[in-house]
């Protein structure tokens, strides 16, 4: 009996982890399809066709299409928030800001994903138009308490509120990435180290 017993769990954990790597791969192909051709331009069909599934097998995991948006932006998101924020309350908004910085440089399709979603979601009627809404508010608010944080304990020297800071910080950080996109040659570290510096009222940004 025990032995029957312990063997059940492992029979019904298989099928639980083949879904789950399916819905992986799904994924991954709608980052593909989705980097390359955007929301509208990508389709559920080429997304299976990528990884040799049947439509059918997709919608199984992602009744729509912007469902499974949703998780590829999400999985695009999750990617290094955590340790973003144990940065600031540790080091501080400027480096972590530019560990951050450095991560992306690894992952460009992720940021071309969310840097091309987030231009076609300005429309209020596109699928991803209240996600990307809501991440902004979030992002703002999350680095306008680490800015006082860091305006409390010294660390900066620029006196305006924090949520003006977090916003103009935000829109450089957005801005510069979008360029270094566009023409990789650029230096983004170096472009976000001496945007931070001015912004922030420090020195040294790289030393923070």
């Amino acid at each position: 009996m025990t032995e029957e017993m312990s063997a059940r769990p492992a029979a019904r954990r298989g099928p639980y982890a083949k879904s789950a790597r399916r819905r992986a791969e799904i994924v991954s192909s709608a980052t593909s399809v989705f980097a390359a051709r955007g929301y509208r331009g990508g389709s559920l069909r080429e997304i299976a066709k990528q990884i040799d599934l049947s439509l059918t097998s997709v919608v199984h995991h992602f009744p729509t299409k912007s469902a499974l948006l949703v998780a590829v932006l999400e999985r695009a998101d999750a990617a290094s928030i955590e340790s973003f924020e144990s940065d600031t309350r540790t080091k501080g908004v400027a480096s972590a800001v530019l560990r951050y910085v450095r991560r992306n440089l690894e992952r460009p399709e992720m940021l071309r994903l969310l840097a091309l979603m987030a231009a076609e979601s300005s429309a209020p009627d596109h699928p991803a138009h209240e996600w990307f809404r809501d991440r902004y508010e979030r992002v703002i608010a999350g680095i306008a308490v680490a800015v006082r944080r860091d305006q409390d304990d010294g660390r900066i020297s620029n006196s305006r509120t924090p949520r003006d800071i977090a916003e103009s910080l935000v829109a450089l950080w957005d801005g510069l990435q979008l360029q270094w996109l566009i023409d990789p040659r650029r230096d983004l570290v170096a472009g976000v180290t001496a945007a931070l510096e001015d912004l922030l009222g420090i020195q040294n940004a790289l030393d923070a």
